[in-house]
């Protein structure tokens, strides 16, 4: 909602402060210089991307209008996730939890916490390495902590390509919009036999595709793309809170204590309270 609301805002100060300026809004309307600008540049983004990475682009793309993808009750649900986890595995042994890592999306505890089970990688990360610990692996936690350091670079590194390609996108905006400028200034030099009036008209059909190609770099697309790496930076933030709890944890720390290791890690504006998350475990 917020991202509509900010596109809102950046279109309807431009398009004020030109009827201000008594524009004529007739002139904006540019078909030919919109697909220049546009088409180029996703013509662009499919040639530098591969076809899965532009289906992340695409799906990534829509999220961005679906609200934040993580927050306060989300990230105390992950918390709660976890200490019921640590608990059962306390009181029942690693054996209890086997079902439930081996099929996340069937089991009775996972599905209590739909926005867990929504995130695939922190789903990834969880239970592989409960499968780990399942298998009676002699793994001490300094090399558990280097197994899932590597596996958060590496979903890190996978997430920047998406925002990356989007950054590349938007810089490259401004330059195709000079391109399609050029292109309306050719064609308004073989109109110099016309009357002035026409002549006007094309130099500034030619200037809406510059127009529309540092609009879309600054106000539309550089926008999306560095919301998109807030998002993915509070995503890693997730994933090593959970690797912190899962840490504790296996140096025999009690449940409630685990977590905590876990809660520090998270972002100011996604990290619940210490009293929140008591009021949450209190429950379980």
């Amino acid at each position: 909602m917020m991202t509509v609301l900010g596109f809102v805002v950046v279109l309807g100060s431009i398009l004020v402060g030109f009827g201000m300026e008594k524009g004529n809004f007739h002139v904006l309307v540019q078909p030919a210089e919109v697909l220049i600008v546009v088409g180029a540049g996703l013509g662009s983004l499919v040639v530098m991307t591969p076809p899965g990475l532009l289906r992340k682009i695409l799906k990534e793309t829509r999220a961005l209008f679906s609200g934040a993808k993580h927050s306060k009750q989300i990230s105390l649900e992950i918390i709660g996730l976890l200490y019921e986890v640590f608990v059962k595995v306390k009181r029942d042994g690693a054996l209890a939890i086997e079902k439930d890592v081996e099929d996340p999306d069937q089991s009775a505890l996972f599905r209590n916490y739909p926005s867990f089970l929504g995130n695939r990688a922190a789903v990834t990360l969880l239970c592989d390495t409960l499968r780990l610990i399942l298998l009676g692996a002699s793994i001490r936690p300094h090399e558990l902590d280097e197994l899932m350091t590597v596996e958060i670079e590496t979903h890190e590194e996978d997430e920047g390509r998406i925002s990356g390609a989007l950054t590349t996108l938007a810089d490259a905006f401004p330059g195709l919009g000079i391109v399609a400028a050029v292109m309306g200034v050719i064609v308004a030099m073989g109109k110099m036999s016309e009357p002035p009036e026409v002549i006007g008209e094309s130099i500034a059909a030619a200037l809406v595709g510059t127009f529309m190609g540092v609009l879309l770099c600054y106000g539309v697309v550089g926008p999306l793309a560095k919301q998109m790496e807030h998002r993915h930076r509070s995503e890693r933030k997730i994933l090593e809170a959970i690797k912190a709890a899962l840490l504790a944890f296996s140096k025999d720390m009690p449940p409630r204590i685990a977590v905590e290791f876990g809660r520090r890690v998270l972002l100011e504006d996604d990290k619940p309270e210490f009293q929140e998350v008591e009021q949450v475990l209190r429950k379980r």
